[in-house]
């Protein structure tokens, strides 16, 4: 569930995993944390980074320490869990790699949910929109709406309307990077092959498949934006 943190400023990726884990439905209100020394093995990071993070988690609302008695997820609305996420990757320098690093985090589960709940309208709208952004692959034209009415269409697909806000605000903060990441050289193409492995999983309702193409996927665009970044 949880992934080694390697970067600087630990404990604010600590909570941005235990936030991505509540979105995703893996943390639920009232489930307990491990303890911090747990915690500190799992993440590779310091107790004190641990202790940092919970801290920060328990200013935000998101979890409530008992004394003697472990740390625990609070009940938390779908808008203040967005409101949340969205401020902790607004702030500093480094927010579109940690936007980045959020959507690997996210949108994997999304496209997993996708493919187990996918209606019939849903899988033949994923289909319309790739069929357009092929078209404008194959003309040299711009096809970020597709990419972008893609990805919401994935998450409209999951069937959860907290994940469908975590994509709006994904969306909305993606607006600066996402034109520089779909051009230039073979990335179209390598675009339009994600999206084609996305929705064949969804076609057949293989969860796994749909999460491990869109983790790809997402990798890619990531390497992508840091690249024209360095």
């Amino acid at each position: 569930m949880l992934a080694p943190v390697k970067k600087t400023r630990i404990y604010e990726h600590i909570v941005e995993q235990i936030c991505a884990l509540v979105a995703e439905g893996k943390l639920k209100p009232g489930d307990q944390l491990p303890p911090e020394r747990e915690l500190a093995s799992t993440l590779r990071v310091s107790r004190t980074s641990v202790r940092e993070a919970l801290r920060a988690l328990e200013v935000q609302g998101l979890i409530l320490g008992r004394q003697g008695g472990g740390t625990f997820v609070k009940e938390m609305s779908a808008e203040l869990l967005v409101q949340r996420l969205a401020a902790s990757l607004g702030r500093g320098a480094r927010a579109i790699e940690e936007l980045l690093e959020v959507r690997e985090l996210i949108e994997p589960g999304i496209a997993r949910r996708a493919a187990e709940r996918a209606t019939p309208e849903a899988i033949g709208e994923l289909e319309r929109l790739l069929e357009r952004q092929r078209a404008k692959v194959a003309a040299g034209e711009s096809y970020v709406d597709e990419d972008t009415a893609f990805h919401y269409t994935l998450a409209v697909a999951a069937a959860n309307q907290t994940l469908l806000r975590l994509q709006d605000t994904i969306r909305d903060m993606l607006r600066e990077t996402r034109a520089s990441s779909l051009l230039g050289g073979d990335r179209p193409i390598r675009s339009l092959r994600g999206h084609e492995q996305i929705l064949d999983a969804v076609r057949r309702h293989d969860g796994e498949a749909a999460y491990q193409a869109t983790l790809g996927h997402i990798s890619e665009v990531r390497e992508t934006i840091l690249g024209l970044q360095i």
